[in-house]
């Protein structure tokens, strides 16, 4: 059975430091491709630790949440200057160094590119939140270390540059798109995951002292994020009307064009791809510059975080089901759509080998979304959309024994460079199965990851 299979592979992934679960391992497979795949990621853990909370294995989830704060501040000082003690790594490891167990971190000083993981903080603190909801532990929470660390982040995220909107501003590379992908700004990932952050540390500080104030500001720019993304990265077929008859050069507080977007950018794809029931959230906004690319995981996250409206979370799942075969596939889920290709890929990824057209994260199918995508259609309605994701995966994901990404058009191929024995791969059917299957088991789901649980379904 696949799901005994995965189960069999998450559990076979479990990394013990004195004697105790701490993490998961991203990949076991013999042959790995990528030499840093028997660490345990941040980002990766994620879909396990949720797997593990939904089935009331708490304490491995606890671990994790512990080593990665012991971890926090640890980082090398590189080029001289000393980073924040907020900053979290991409990922650790368990070295046995003169007969003593030691964890060793990456903060971005050994991965390709030498890349900052801007989400890792993001993520720890949702998962943190996830954990207090589904276990109640609420002393963990309000203990001195956790609440220093929760500080040291709202520190380092919240710090003051020089930006007129709420949006945060990462490199490319700086999160699950770890490659050169043009995704330098404002990319809509990193905007729903940092809103999830804010939304959890409003209810991870203590109310008390200078923590009020923080908790009202928190509100305030979580408002401020949500109102910014439905206005300024929401796009419906009325929107693109509207911006196909731009003036641009605009100046003065009542112009309708505030970013100065040229019609002449809106890419010839666009043409008949919105029908009059869906839209979506764009990938990245700023000054002069809209990327109109669909990124799945920012879609999804804003679904179940309440960043969309009701009805803009509907018009993404219609999207997607006018769109089934560009953007499910053979395996789901793509992760951007279209591809670049041509020059547009030469000149925006620097000829990455990795990055070809439809492959890794430029357009390839990835069966760890599957957890977002399943609970965003459930969380809509579209049972039919889960019911069909759910499937296909059950049928193939382990006779291809557990690809960490798919290739093609339309993804149908293993992954050219994929890793085998993926483990999110695993639990990203896992925890689809799960919803599936079991109310009880959505119901946890939906308690420690919909952040706004007062709305009603979106059905």
């Amino acid at each position: 059975m696949p799901i005994k299979a995965a189960y069999e592979l998450l559990n076979r992934s479990i990394i013990e430091y004195q004697g105790q679960p701490v993490g998961t391992a991203a990949a076991c497979d013999e042959g790995v491709v990528a030499a840093n795949y028997n660490e345990c990621f941040v980002r990766d853990f994620v879909p396990s630790a949720l797997v593990f909370l939904i089935s009331g294995d708490h304490h491995i989830v606890r671990n994790f949440l512990e080593t990665v704060m012991h971890l926090s501040g640890h980082q090398h000082v590189m080029k001289g200057h000393k980073r924040s003690l907020g900053l979290m790594p991409a990922s650790f490891h368990v070295v046995t160094e003169d007969g003593e167990e030691k964890v060793i971190a990456d903060f971005g000083d050994r991965a390709i590119g030498r890349v900052t993981p801007v989400d890792s903080a993001m993520w720890w603190m949702i998962l943190l939140r996830a954990y207090v909801v589904a276990t109640g532990d609420r002393n963990f929470a309000e203990s001195e270390a956790i609440q220093k660390t929760i500080t040291n982040i709202l520190d380092l995220y919240l710090h003051e540059g020089f930006e007129s909107s709420p949006t945060l501003l990462v490199p490319d590379a700086a999160f699950m798109i770890d490659r050169r992908m043009a995704v330098y700004g404002y990319p809509l990932e990193i905007q729903t995951l940092y809103f999830g952050m804010l939304m959890s540390a409003r209810e991870l500080l203590t109310g008390n002292g200078q923590n009020q104030k923080t908790i009202d500001n928190l509100q305030i720019l979580s408002d401020d994020l949500k109102n910014h993304l439905r206005t300024y990265y929401w796009l419906d077929r009325k929107r693109l009307n509207e911006m196909h008859r731009y003036y641009a050069e605009e100046f003065g507080h009542n112009v309708v064009n505030v970013l100065n977007v040229y019609p002449e950018s809106i890419p010839g794809w666009m043409d008949g791809w919105l029908n009059d029931r869906s839209g979506y959230l764009v990938g990245n906004v700023g000054p002069g510059r809209i990327d109109f690319r669909f990124f799945a995981l920012g879609n999804l996250l804003a679904i179940l975080f309440g960043i969309t409206s009701q009805a803009e979370s509907q018009g993404i799942m219609s999207l997607y089901e006018s769109h089934r075969d560009e953007l499910i596939g053979e395996m789901p889920v793509k992760i951007v759509y279209p591809a670049m290709i041509g020059d547009k890929w030469r000149f925006s990824t620097g000829s990455d080998p990795k990055n070809v057209p439809y492959s890794y994260h430029n357009g390839g199918n990835w069966p760890v979304l599957a957890w977002p995508f399943v609970a965003a259609a459930l969380r809509t309605g579209r049972f039919e959309l889960a019911q069909q994701t759910h499937n296909i995966m059950l049928k193939r994901l382990q006779r291809d024994n557990w690809p960490e990404y798919y290739d093609g058009r339309h993804g149908d191929l293993i992954g050219r460079r994929a890793n085998f024995n993926q483990v999110w791969s695993a639990t990203g059917l896992i925890i689809a199965h799960e919803l599936m299957e079991s109310a009880e088991r959505q119901a946890i789901f939906d308690r420690i990851v919909i952040c706004d649980l007062d709305e009603q379904p979106l059905g």
